[in-house]
């Protein structure tokens, strides 16, 4: 993982994504969603074009955050996908409970 840049917005929290997320670093990615999250109960946006690869446990991460962000009231979304990345979402039926931009 080369950046987890979290901005904080009036409305939602923007977190841009650069490089990759797998299981080595995907532990610290939720980690530094879920403290930013925590200090700021906002919506999360995911800005995610210069993400480059990730795994299932990075998935895993996703729902975790996910489920977190629902319970709260609050909502999540990624955007700027890149094909690739989008499909895993699509194979496994993210999609279907993630709010993903085109």
């Amino acid at each position: 993982m080369k950046e987890v840049n979290v901005e904080k917005r009036a409305d939602e929290l923007l977190i841009t994504l650069v490089g990759e997320i797998d299981s080595g670093n995907a532990d610290a990615f939720f980690n530094t969603v879920s403290e930013a999250f925590a200090s700021d109960s906002k919506n999360l946006h995911f800005v995610c074009d210069g993400l480059a690869f990730i795994d299932s446990t990075t998935l895993g991460a996703f729902v975790k955050l996910l489920k977190r962000v629902r319970g709260e009231g609050k909502a999540m979304r990624l955007s700027g996908l890149q094909p690739k990345i989008k499909k895993l979402f699509t194979i496994c039926a993210l999609d279907k409970i993630m709010e993903i931009d085109e």
